[in-house]
C-alpha cells in the first residue's frame, strides 16, 4: 500500500552562526531556521506540520539533508561559494518567490543588492517593501541568501535571524569586517 502523504525530514546541525533545523522533501531543502534551540525548534515543526499537513520527522541520518548538510559545512568553513542543492519551493509563492528565485540566482557571494534594486529586477521598481517582505519569509535563508539585501543608503535593513547574525553571514562573504568579538 502506498502513502501519499509528504515526507518531511529534519534535523539540527551545528553551524558558524548557532544551531540550524533543516528539513527537506524528496523534491529538495524545504526550510532552513536559525537558532534552533527547543521554542524555534517546535514552533518552526508546527509551523511545517500545519503548511504542509505532514508530520516532520527527525531524521539526524537522513539521505535527504546529507548533502545541505555538507554544503552548509563547506560554506560556513569558507570552502563553497555557490550553493548547488535541489529546492523545495512549498513555502514559497507567488510574488515572493518569484523574488527569492531571482536573489538566488543572480546575486553572487560577497556582493549585495539593494531592496529596491532587486525590485526592479523582477519589474516591480516601487516594490522595495514588497520585497522586504518576500526576504522576511524566506524559508531557505543562507541558502536563499536575503542577508544579501541591504538598504539603499548602505544600512543592513531587517532580518529574520536578527541583525548580529545578518552581520555574521556578510563577514563569512567578507562584505563586512568580522565583529571584534
Amino acid at each position: 500500500m502506498e502513502s501519499s502523504e509528504q515526507v518531511v525530514e529534519w534535523s539540527v546541525v551545528p553551524s558558524a552562526i548557532g544551531p540550524l533545523l533543516l528539513a527537506a522533501t524528496p523534491a529538495g531543502l524545504l526550510t532552513v531556521a536559525f537558532h534552533a534551540r527547543p521554542a524555534v525548534r517546535d514552533r518552526t515543526l508546527a509551523q511545517l506540520r500545519t503548511r504542509l499537513g505532514a508530520e516532520p520527522v527527525r531524521a539526524p541520518d537522513s539521505a535527504l539533508l546529507a548533502e545541505p548538510v555538507r554544503q552548509l559545512a563547506a560554506y560556513f568553513s569558507g570552502d563553497l561559494r555557490k550553493f548547488s542543492l535541489p529546492l523545495d519551493w512549498s513555502l514559497a509563492s507567488g510574488f515572493h518567490r518569484e523574488v527569492l528565485r531571482e536573489l538566488a540566482s543572480s546575486v553572487p557571494y560577497g556582493a549585495v543588492v539593494g531592496y529596491g534594486d532587486l525590485a526592479a529586477r523582477v519589474g516591480r521598481p516601487d516594490g522595495a517593501q514588497a520585497v522586504g517582505a518576500a526576504m522576511g519569509s524566506n524559508p531557505l535563508p543562507v541558502v536563499v541568501p536575503c542577508h544579501r539585501v541591504v538598504e539603499s543608503d548602505g544600512g543592513l535593513g531587517g532580518f529574520g535571524g536578527g541583525l548580529e547574525t545578518k552581520r555574521q553571514l556578510l563577514a563569512i562573504e567578507g562584505v563586512l569586517p568580522q565583529p571584534l568579538f
